[in-house]
């Protein structure tokens, strides 16, 4: 039997050594920002609309629900110093009526002007001035938030005055009955005049 030889040959594969390159510590400048016209009214007109709704919730809070009011005058002393800032709950009344005994802002009848007063009877009720005290329904009201030997009297000459408060009217005196402009002037106030509740810290 003939013997098989076999040749091997050994290919010779060159491959090229790329030489150490030195290592350098090099500082990398960043390329100055490009500044992007879109980008900026992009991001302008967010903060625009950011600034648009924060001043509607302002004026949507403070209109329909709470905001800061500053007592002018002294018509409700001791109770409401004058300058000093109160709450205005505009929302206290939303689901329910006003009670007798609350301070709230009015419209002013006379004047228009906005003035804070005290409830001191509701619809239906009947007032009544007698001897420097407020009866309501025949009853004497008591009033301890007034300062000591506070006493009440008629806008008029008459000694006593008699007025019953009308569907949806109240009757509102200032805490300083004796400087104050009041249902004894105008008479009962309708109840779209009441704007709110003040808030008594």
């Amino acid at each position: 039997m003939a013997e098989e030889k076999i040749t091997l040959r050994l290919a010779m594969v060159s491959i090229p050594i790329q030489p150490a390159q030195p290592v350098y510590a090099e500082t990398v400048a960043k390329p100055a920002p490009v500044f992007h016209l879109g980008r900026f009214i992009q991001q302008s007109g967010i903060l625009a609309l950011i600034v648009v709704l924060s001043i509607a919730c302002y004026f949507t809070i403070s209109h329909f629900f709470v905001e800061t009011v500053q007592v002018v005058g002294v018509s409700m002393v001791p109770t409401l110093e004058a300058n000093n800032h109160y709450l205005l709950n505009r929302w206290a009344f939303h689901n329910r009526e006003p009670e007798q005994g609350e301070v709230v802002v009015i419209t002013d009848p006379a004047d228009k002007g906005v003035s804070v007063k005290r409830i001191v009877a509701v619809s239906g009720q009947s007032v009544h001035f007698k001897d420097g005290k407020v009866f309501i329904n025949g009853k004497e009201l008591k009033e301890p938030y007034l300062a000591p030997a506070t006493h009440t009297y008629t806008y008029s000459q008459a000694k006593e005055q008699f007025i019953t408060c009308g569907k949806d009217q109240y009757f509102v005196l200032g805490d300083n009955r004796l400087q104050s402009i009041d249902s004894r002037s105008y008479g009962p106030v309708p109840r779209e005049n009441i704007l709110g509740l003040v808030v008594i810290r």
